[in-house]
């Protein structure tokens, strides 16, 4: 089925030109996560209330509502036009929805909880269309912009078919086995 529509809260990015939702709760640093991407280079789509709508079965095209366009809204510094102040090459004007890079305060026990070995990944149902999500921790310290775009270059190896934590288990497999030999 296609012209379905769903409104998400969050900041749409293309980031190395794949349709990415940054998601989280209100305040745990989308926007500024969005300005550093946008700092380096790549291009929002959408700030706060981005538009998708499923054109065919596997697509979900994301784009902003009319009166949003343009603008970034950062907490203490308020409402930014990226258009007037990074040029209009720091918006696009559409994408697919790729991925989602959540957003989740985390400290202490529950930081180090966190599996080092592979990402949080799992997925999320939109408008029927299975979207993977991976969750990044947020904490002082953590430079958000190259966890996103490390996430964003995972994902894209495991696109085609690259695991890092399995090639890791099979090289750490292969020097236990020359030991023992």
């Amino acid at each position: 089925m296609t012209d379905q529509k769903i409104t998400l809260h969050g900041v749409f990015m293309e980031v190395m030109q794949l349709g990415v939702l940054l998601s989280g709760a209100s305040g745990v640093g989308k926007s500024e996560l969005a300005l550093e991407l946008l700092n380096r280079g790549h291009r929002l789509i959408a700030d706060d209330a981005p538009e998708f709508v499923r054109l065919a079965p596997a697509s979900l095209q994301g784009e902003c509502p009319e009166m949003l366009r343009d603008f970034l809204e950062v907490r203490g510094l308020g409402v930014i036009n990226i258009r007037a102040m990074f040029g209009g090459n720091a918006i696009a004007p559409q994408a697919e929805l790729r991925l989602i890079l959540h957003l989740e305060a985390m400290g202490g026990e529950r930081l180090a909880a966190v599996d080092r070995l592979r990402p949080s990944r799992d997925s999320v149902i939109i408008l029927d269309q299975e979207i993977p999500r991976i969750t990044i921790p947020v904490a002082p310290g953590r430079n958000l912009a190259i966890l996103a775009e490390t996430a964003v270059r995972g994902h894209l190896l495991s696109l085609d078919g690259y695991d890092a934590a399995a090639d890791f288990s099979r090289r750490q497999g292969q020097f236990l086995s020359r030991s023992e030999a």
